[in-house]
């Protein structure tokens, strides 16, 4: 893919490259910071295909300079040809996956700019702006270290477990350890490679490169079979037309990126690795012998622990929320307090969903109704407390969270917090401890019952309100032409 973007057939480890930026993301703490940088560079129009800017970090609690902010970033994002998002939006990742094109490059300010379609090497203010100024990126090729999944993911298993089921065996395999004095790290500064798990969809697919990020890697990819691109894609055309008929900017922009996606569904094609690549280190993971949660303990993402060894500790608060969920987990939350019938819980509860549309279809299916029976405080979509400059948990409690990072305190003063699944954390503020095995697989063979209906994702092209819309918007045969040029390239 980096060597697709560079315009030769690859390249090898090591070597120093400039691949082309097809997307480029921007939040709200590194924006400032960027903006200057641009400023700096006298950039009066982006040359990067598509350069994203969100609000989802001080949105929810702003102080008078992120007031500021908010008022005039978008303008000097959009008159150089960029796409501003809203503070109240949501999250910088779930609006920004849904712009990528299949086999890309890209780049964003945010850490967890890990993209589930194609790679993306996060950085800081100034290489973003040079990034979105200049349209390629500065790279000293990483090497890769390969991930297969083999087997079946088991009953009551999610996700996340295999998420954390990484680190976890990296530790077992001498590959990875928690101490800080000479620690091992066989992920840092390589890019992380995932296969075995060809179905997932997109949204799934993103908390497996999200938590890259942890790993202290350069960048992941994940090999995905064509159909959930395909649907990801579509939805995702509907999704951007809608943009545009809100009267988001540049609209030049969003429809340029329309034509390149409907480009590229007109003949869809995905890289594969090559059958004789070679990596720095092969990690092979047995879903067979996944049988319980996997957590990250407190004060590092990477240490882990199976639920078994951890079980009882008491809970104090719970957050739902962070790039790493989707509307499948607000929804398996909601029925797992629902069936508590009201009982009131033994823990305080947050619940943040990634974007507003996410809120909307929840409130309209009834599950806002049941995180306000179950006394759980709803936060704005965004960052919430997996920011840690926003809300905070009390001083000295014991937290499971969704989020994506538990260092020393970050959630709150002196606090301990656990990294699990949206179900894990759902039962843990039911029951006010971390449950034991049985306990939890007997909450979860509820959830695995209603499956279908629970996993659903905001596929926008079968949402009226969103389709009505997008009949409004024509795409140019300027753009297409523009679209199909770039798709060339």
């Amino acid at each position: 893919m980096v060597g697709k973007a560079c315009g030769v057939e690859g390249i090898p480890p090591g070597k120093y490259c400039e691949p082309t930026m097809t997307t480029v993301g921007s939040q709200d703490t590194t924006g400032p910071m960027t903006r200057d940088e641009l400023r700096s560079l006298a950039c009066l129009g982006f040359s990067a295909d598509l350069v994203m800017q969100s609000f989802c970090h001080t949105a929810a609690y702003p102080k008078p300079v992120d007031v500021v902010t908010h008022a005039t970033l978008p303008d000097f994002i959009q008159t150089r040809g960029g796409v501003s998002l809203r503070p109240g939006d949501g999250i910088i990742h779930s609006w920004l996956n849904r712009m990528l094109v299949p086999d890309t490059v890209g780049t964003g300010g945010d850490s967890h700019t890990r993209f589930p379609l194609g790679i993306s090497f996060p950085a800081g203010s100034g290489l973003v702006a040079f990034a979105a100024a200049t349209g390629v990126f500065p790279l000293d090729m990483p090497e890769s270290v390969l991930v297969r999944f083999t087997g079946t993911m088991q009953p009551g298993i999610t996700l996340r477990d295999l998420v954390q089921a990484i680190p976890y065996t990296a530790i077992q395999n001498g590959l990875l350890t928690v101490e800080k004095a000479g620690k091992k790290n066989i992920f840092s500064g390589r890019v992380l490679e995932i296969e075995g798990l060809p179905d997932l969809k997109c949204e799934q697919a993103f908390e497996l490169s999200d938590a890259s990020a942890e790993r202290s890697a350069a960048g992941c990819t994940i090999k995905l079979n064509k159909e959930p691109v395909i649907e990801y894609l579509k939805s995702n055309v509907v999704m951007l037309k809608w943009m545009i008929s809100e009267g988001y900017g540049d609209p030049r922009t969003l429809e340029r990126r329309v034509a390149r996606m409907e480009d590229w569904l007109a003949n869809p094609h995905l890289m594969e690795a090559d059958p004789d690549a070679e990596y720095c280190e092969v990690i092979e993971i047995n879903m067979d012998e996944i049988t319980e949660p996997i957590l990250a303990l407190p004060n590092d993402p990477d240490a882990s622990a199976k639920l078994s060894d951890v079980a009882g500790d008491k809970i104090d608060e719970v957050f739902i929320g962070s790039c790493m969920t989707n509307i499948g987990h607000f929804r398996a939350a909601g029925k797992l307090l629902a069936d508590n019938k009201g009982a009131t819980l033994p823990t305080r509860l947050w619940v943040a969903p990634p974007t507003k549309m996410d809120a909307a279809q929840l409130t309209e299916e009834g599950y806002y109704s049941t995180f306000g029976v179950a006394g759980a405080r709803t936060e704005m979509p965004g960052c919430s407390l997996c920011m840690g400059n926003q809300a905070r948990v009390e001083p000295g409690c014991t937290v499971v969270s969704t989020s994506t990072r538990n260092f020393p305190n970050r959630l709150g003063q002196g606090s301990n917090v656990y990294l699990a699944s949206a179900e894990l954390a759902a039962i843990s503020s039911i029951v006010g401890k971390l449950p034991t095995v049985d306990e939890y697989m007997s909450y979860m063979a509820k959830v695995d019952a209603t499956a279908d209906d629970t996993y659903r994702y905001l596929n926008f092209d079968e949402l009226p309100d969103f389709v009505d819309a997008s009949e409004k918007v024509e795409i140019s045969d300027e753009m297409r032409e523009a679209a199909k040029k770039l798709s060339i390239l």
